[in-house]
């Protein structure tokens, strides 16, 4: 299917993220993954290592970003690139909640600092 309206694209949440999958093979893309983060404010980020390039565009809010150990404050507007392989974090250390906007290729994995891999259902 060509269009995905809102009401379809599925929410998930984890580590206090609200994660809504607009494009995904469950949803008709074969090679694009993209989905809009909320993260509540006060938020700590959890480090990860991802397997393949993010593009995390800030909808609107303010939140810190670590990619492989260089740190920036972005707000609406600005956008992260994270290359494949990067150690990534996200936190929101403010006092408002903040939305992204994320694209990548299908197939995304993260590997957690406690040595789990995540396979994220918004992503695959």
């Amino acid at each position: 299917m060509p269009y995905v309206r809102g009401g379809q694209a599925v929410v998930h949440e984890i580590h206090g993220v609200r994660f809504t999958a607009h494009a995904n093979p469950g949803t008709g893309s074969r090679a694009i993954a993209a989905w809009r983060g909320e993260i509540p404010a006060g938020t700590p980020g959890v480090p990860h290592t991802v397997s393949h390039e993010e593009v995390i565009h800030v909808l609107s809010g303010t939140l810190r970003f670590s990619v492989d150990g260089d740190t920036a404050d972005l707000g609406a507007g600005d956008t992260a690139i994270v290359p494949a392989g990067a150690l990534f974090r996200l936190d929101n250390p403010t006092d408002r909640p903040a939305a992204t906007w994320v694209s990548t290729a299908v197939g995304l994995t993260a590997a957690l600092p406690d040595g789990s891999t995540l396979t994220p259902p918004w992503a695959n």
